[in-house]
């Protein structure tokens, strides 16, 4: 059990939405009533057909909020009060519905009008069918609302009440707790240092309109950079093309190639900590077409290839802007710790988090990683997991590594 001993003495204000996944709610009072958190709930309508006033306000041990038009309420704990005496705002689960009125400015029942009062962090826990999730307009909500500095964990893939499978599964208490727990240690043990984090696949173009690519969703590099904020650091994303939105307090530099990565790597530097999750296409087209290439008698072109430059050797060379700490990813389909220790050696790097992306591990593009950290001579195993508990774990043992505790700041 983590004990996330920051989270005592906060409080945490928790929206409670319809959903089925409202149950799990629950268990995330008592978790974190636990730790010395202190926990205070608006419960929608919609969420009080899933769980009881009388059972939540037995966990919370507080009164639980409801109505916007209650005199007493209003008398008691008018809604900006409410939302303010709160260190953290916590939506879960966030419906599509409440999403959607989060990022339209809405405020017509309790919990929009506290969510539009606040002036405290927000963490949303999505929750909905795979099909509403994938929707446009949700996704548009959740780029608007990671724009404006909203955090989230989740959601997971997995089976949903309506009988689907697919992402949309709310985060479970422990992922959310550990996600509350980041979101106080902002400005915490890494504050003063420097993270480099690459993300996602390269592009490398064949001509004008196609490229070679691999399937690397960016999902895991993303939630790496995340995790380094959470922990105080100041990070630098360098993505290649994915549909991740940015995380906030993040500075992102969006590139295409392998060679605009490692430009883009190199000046960013110095850093006190680089971690290379994107998956760098190894080779480019020597000579790409000027012009869309045609069809032709003579059947499909030949292309001569060539390797690109190696962003995580070239960063874990010696010399004055090498960072303290060089951690790489290598994604494997067999032999996944042994190919990470050659290419530790290789490399020259400090860490490697060797992964297994066969495609019936659903790794790249899915919600979870089941990872191996390969130190010098010692290999941890780490149990399968979301991509942001991944990086969560990542953040904390770069933590350790560096020195930085709760009481050191930069």
């Amino acid at each position: 059990m983590g004990d996330f001993p920051n989270l005592r003495g906060k409080r945490v204000l928790l929206v409670i939405a319809g959903g089925i996944a409202a149950y799990k709610c629950l268990e995330l009072i008592r978790r974190l009533r636990e730790r010395g958190c202190g926990v205070r709930c608006i419960l929608t309508r919609g969420g009080a057909a899933f769980v009881t006033p009388l059972a939540v306000s037995a966990l919370t041990e507080d009164k639980v909020y409801q109505d916007l038009f209650s005199l007493t309420d209003e008398a008691e704990m008018g809604h900006i009060r409410l939302s303010r005496e709160a260190d953290l705002m916590v939506v879960a689960p966030a419906t599509a519905d409440l999403m959607a009125k989060m990022a339209a400015g809405l405020a017509d029942d309790l919990a929009s009008t506290a969510l539009l009062a606040t002036d405290k962090p927000v963490l949303a826990a999505p929750a909905m069918n795979v099909r509403m999730w994938q929707h446009p307009a949700t996704q548009t909500n959740l780029k608007t609302l990671a724009e404006r500095g909203v955090r989230f964990v989740g959601p997971n893939d997995g089976d949903m009440a309506c009988g689907e499978f697919g992402p949309g599964r709310m985060a479970e208490p422990m992922e959310i707790l550990a996600a509350i727990a980041a979101c106080f240690s902002l400005g915490g043990p890494l504050a003063g240092l420097r993270a480099l984090v690459t993300s996602g696949p390269t592009w490398e173009a064949i001509d004008p309109v196609r490229f070679i690519a691999n399937r690397s969703s960016g999902r895991q590099g993303h939630a790496i950079a995340d995790a380094l904020a959470g922990l105080g650091a100041s990070v630098t994303l360098v993505t290649g093309p994915t549909n991740e939105p940015d995380p906030p307090g993040v500075r992102v530099v969006p590139i295409l190639s392998a060679r605009d990565m490692l430009a883009a790597c190199r000046a960013a530097l110095p850093a006190d900590v680089a971690v290379c999750a994107a998956a760098v296409a190894d080779w480019r087209v020597k000579d790409p077409a000027e012009q869309k290439m045609k069809k032709g008698a003579d059947g499909p072109p030949r292309l001569e290839l060539t390797e690109n430059p190696d962003i995580l050797a070239t960063l874990a060379q010696p010399g004055p802007d090498r960072p303290t700490l060089v951690i790489g990813f290598a994604a494997e389909t067999e032999q996944v710790v042994a190919h990470a220790r050659a290419k530790l050696a290789r490399k020259r790097c400090d860490w490697i988090l060797a992964n297994d992306v066969s495609p019936a591990t659903g790794t790249f593009g899915g919600a979870r990683n089941t990872v191996h950290l390969v130190r010098g001579d010692t290999v941890a195993d780490w149990p399968t997991m979301t991509k942001q508990a991944v990086a969560q774990r990542l953040a904390a043992e770069i933590a350790t590594a560096l020195g930085r505790t709760e009481g050191e700041r930069g």
